[in-house]
């Protein structure tokens, strides 16, 4: 394996890839917009071009920007172990703002969250003006009010730093991508896949495979009555002509609802008050939205998650009765849903599925680690139960969530977060 020859790049340690190797060449000289998948080198080409502009500026900063404390410290890892350079300062929240002052010495590579540093300069104290190069990770965000947008400007309005951008991910539509791009002055755009010719060679591919479970009659029962549950709703929005005929998906309603309340605002502003038959379509959005999510619970996640969310629709102590809600737990079907859970003990079938394919691979590996993903929390908590389950010494899983914290159920701190994956990582 080839490797990188730099006087700033720790020898032997980073890849010497021809595609990153010329995209890093472009971002030295131009404001660059970097889209990678996942997986193929975004990081590698940000310490080449922070090494570069170390070695041409040995006078002045590097700041790398990370929305997470968990990236901000991953990232300051792989500069302080790939970089001949002064030890990554990390800026995030957990540092008091007369600290950082305090810490901010060029030269150095400063590794931040951009609330931090935004903050910072509302108030004049950060100096951007002794930084060369500025590193938007998950540049997407780069949008609205996102604190991204406002350290560009600056740099636009003051040092004009070199901006390399990266993400995986540019936008879903052209105007997104557009805004990005002018809210971080970029000058240069440069896209690769993993079947571009000049990375292919580098990129052996995700082997993926798709494991079908059968899901039971009882659950697809349940399926079939609350998908006319959310018909009922629909077939309220389209007697007001709110909604097109063909399926009514959530983007569908999503967008009703979003309509709805325009119409609402715009009859306050013109008469002072509002007409009841709008309220009547919010109601039925709102319901038709309850059902809908009630639906995909039962199809993916399974019995348990399906009547734990209809459990906490119920209005507990200093919570009321809404009308969305009285639509959507007084439809007829909805209720035969809630007595039917009542005696039901079936799990979805892809539960048990998931704990055999890790205690298999495991049992093959020993060594191995696994992570398995899920949309919702309260399938997290199922699967971590159902693996301890197994009570095998060498299968120990983990809970790892967002920071948030809902009622009972307990977000993650950053600083649990980032212990979390060291512990993975440590194996």
């Amino acid at each position: 394996m080839d490797t990188v020859e730099h006087p700033r790049v720790r020898p032997g340690l980073l890849e010497d890839r021809l595609y990153q190797k010329h995209i890093a060449e472009a971002a030295v000289e131009h404001n660059t917009l970097v889209v990678l998948p996942t997986g193929i080198g975004k990081t590698a080409i940000a310490l080449r071009v922070i090494a570069e502009y170390l070695r041409r500026a040995p006078t002045e900063s590097v700041l790398f920007l990370a929305p997470t404390r968990p990236l901000v410290v991953q990232h300051a890892k792989s500069v302080a172990q790939t970089l001949f350079a002064p030890e990554p300062l990390t800026l995030t929240g957990a540092v008091a703002p007369e600290r950082r002052a305090v810490l901010l010495q060029p030269p150095q590579v400063v590794v931040a969250t951009p609330q931090v540093v935004g903050n910072d300069l509302a108030h004049q104290e950060f100096p951007l003006d002794t930084f060369s190069l500025i590193v938007f990770d998950e540049a997407h965000r780069a949008v609205g009010d996102y604190p991204y947008v406002a350290i560009a400007k600056a740099n636009q309005e003051g040092p004009r730093a070199r901006v390399l951008a990266m993400t995986a991910s540019p936008g879903g539509s052209r105007r997104r991508i557009r805004e990005v791009w002018a809210n971080l002055g970029i000058e240069r755009f440069e896209y690769r896949t993993e079947t571009s010719p000049d990375v292919a060679p580098y990129f052996h591919g995700i082997g993926v495979e798709t494991v079908p479970v059968p899901v039971p009659a009882e659950v697809r029962h349940l399926a079939i009555l609350l998908r006319a549950a959310v018909q009922r709703q629909v077939d309220v929005l389209r007697r007001m002509d709110l909604l097109p005929a063909g399926e009514a998906g959530r983007r569908v309603l999503l967008e009703v609802g979003a309509r709805v309340h325009r119409q609402i605002d715009a009859e306050r502003s013109q008469s002072g008050s509002d007409s009841g038959i709008l309220w009547k379509a919010v109601t039925a959005q709102a319901a038709a939205m309850k059902g809908l999510h009630a639906l995909e619970l039962i199809e993916t996640q399974g019995v348990d998650s399906l009547r734990e969310y209809l459990a906490r629709q119920r209005p507990g102590p200093g919570r009321r009765w809404t009308a969305s809600l009285r639509a959507f737990l007084g439809d007829p079907d909805v209720e035969e849903v809630v007595r039917r859970l009542a005696s039901l003990t079936i799990e979805h079938p892809k539960l048990a599925k998931t704990v055999e394919i890790v205690r298999d691979e495991l049992r093959r590996n020993p060594k191995a680690r696994v992570i398995v993903f899920s949309q919702y929390r309260d399938t997290v908590d199922r699967i971590v139960e159902e693996v301890e389950r197994l009570h095998d010494p060498d299968v120990r899983p983990v809970r790892y969530v967002g920071q948030a914290t809902h009622g009972k159920d307990q977000g993650l701190s950053q600083k649990e977060q980032s212990v979390l994956l060291d512990r993975f990582r440590a194996g």
